[in-house]
């Protein structure tokens, strides 16, 4: 193996990744696939995994190394039948990507509809870092192994979008919960670390950015951001990987443990 294998190559890891279907979650697994890891696909829909494996395991060479698992990140059960699947397809993961998440609405804080927010709370909070968290390191702690988790987190982690109050309180929670979540567990071994994308033009939130495909035309958020971010536009998925790939890697960042690692072109550095 070169040095660069040795301390980034991921051979020996599996990798188990919740909400396997979105932009980021595909980037980031074919990533792994290209570092030599084993990668399962969990998703709560049948046709996501299925198109999750239709992108990324369509040659050969990785049709042993990619498993798909309908799940539900936020059921407990499911989560514990995931992680007995993966380990009967591709052996015992290693590595738990949290990529569960998303956003429903924008508007004034007065309007908050409660039931709304509590499912967006879930869905990036529980099904996205509680859950998985909870089930995974319970297995690992069972069999006596170390691990590694990634959360993602946001630039609403860090700085709250408008309009978008209970994405912005689950994400910040996101980051909290990584550094607390890595002192709970560095006793057992287990790292727990965390990404925070910057904005990337994806299908949920293309309508939101791009007023215009043909013209390319943003709308007023999208250029309010743009105008945000020292480095001028958005992000591609696959300028997340390369993070997650040495957070990943127990050679190259084997003592690295409840750090959030922003990936925003400058978006958190702007001043004025």
């Amino acid at each position: 193996m070169s040095y660069l294998d040795e301390t980034f190559g991921l051979h020996d890891q599996v990798v188990a990744l919740a909400g396997g279907g979105g932009t980021i979650a595909l980037a980031l697994a074919d990533a792994f696939l290209h570092a030599g890891a084993r990668v399962a696909i969990w998703s709560r829909r049948q046709e996501t995994v299925d198109a999750a494996l239709q992108e990324l395991g369509s040659d050969a060479e990785r049709r042993g190394r990619v498993c798909g698992v309908k799940a539900d990140a936020g059921d407990e059960a499911a989560v514990d039948a995931a992680l007995e699947s993966t380990a009967a397809a591709l052996g015992a993961p290693t590595v738990l990507l949290n990529g569960v998440g998303g956003n429903r609405g924008k508007g004034a804080f007065n309007d908050i509809d409660v039931a709304l927010f509590e499912e967006v709370l879930s869905l990036n909070l529980v099904a996205g870092l509680v859950v998985p968290t909870k089930r995974t390191t319970a297995f690992w702690i069972d069999r006596g192994t170390g691990g590694c988790i990634i959360n993602v987190a946001s630039m609403a982690s860090y700085v709250p979008l408008s309009g978008v109050w209970a994405y912005n309180a689950a994400k910040a929670g996101v980051v909290n919960l990584t550094m607390a979540c890595a002192k709970e567990y560095a006793p057992h071994g287990i790292r727990v670390n965390a990404i925070a994308p910057g904005f990337i033009v994806a299908n949920q939130n293309r309508r939101l950015l791009i007023e215009d495909d043909a013209t390319g035309k943003l709308t007023e958020r999208g250029q309010q951001i743009i105008d945000h971010t020292p480095f001028g536009r958005f992000a591609d998925a696959s300028e997340m990987t390369g993070a997650a790939l040495f957070l990943a890697s127990n050679q190259a960042a084997g003592f690295i443990t409840g750090v959030t690692i922003p990936i925003d072109g400058g978006y958190l550095i702007h001043n004025v």
